[in-house]
């Protein structure tokens, strides 16, 4: 299963035209590890029958569920709502493997560097998200890995109080495909 294609297919088909462009951009300046295990020592994330998959299944697993809880927000497809949501799944992991994907392991600090490259690029971001828009997006990279999160300061005083519920729902999405519990229209026979 090309699960690269299956993700450009579903956020072509969700994101706006501007949003979609945007992606596609930025996807081929991003560093190619989309078909990297999603655990580099491939002792996590196993799915049922044992195998680790790549980071382009997790996240078209989290992609998939989340176009079906875009009403949960009282979002629609195609909007800059939307946009927000989506492309802060899309590039997640993108950095998982450093900033050039040359790791030969997942970088621990990774929701932290694609947050940092998100804010430093703003200008281009905003140009098609609001500035509300744009913080949902930073925010949901920024902290999708809850408290362990690498700018939370201190874990054990973690509250999701002190965030947007859109985050949380990204973190959640997240754990859930780590723990195989996503269900998506691909079925495999085991």
């Amino acid at each position: 299963m090309n699960y690269k294609q299956k993700m450009n297919e579903i956020l072509e088909k969700n994101l706006t035209e501007s949003g979609f462009k945007l992606w596609i951009g930025i996807n081929k300046i991003l560093p190619d590890i989309w078909n990297r295990p999603s655990a580099s020592t491939l002792k996590y994330h196993k799915k049922i029958d044992g195998r680790v998959p790549d980071i382009a299944e997790h996240t078209y697993e989290m992609l998939y569920a989340l176009v079906k809880l875009l009403r949960m927000f009282n979002y629609k497809s195609k909007t800059a709502d939307a946009d927000s949501l989506l492309l802060a799944v899309a590039f997640h992991d993108a950095l998982k493997y450093g900033k050039f994907g040359s790791r030969r392991h997942t970088d621990q600090r990774h929701d932290k560097e694609a947050a940092d490259v998100i804010a430093s690029n703003e200008e281009t971001f905003r140009k098609i998200l609001s500035e509300e828009q744009f913080k949902v997006l930073e925010e949901g990279i920024r902290y999708h890995s809850g408290r362990w999160s690498t700018d939370v300061a201190n874990r054990n005083s973690f509250d999701w109080n002190d965030y947007k519920s859109s985050t949380l729902i990204i973190h959640t999405l997240d754990m859930l495909s780590t723990a195989d519990c996503l269900k998506t229209d691909i079925n495999y026979d085991l």
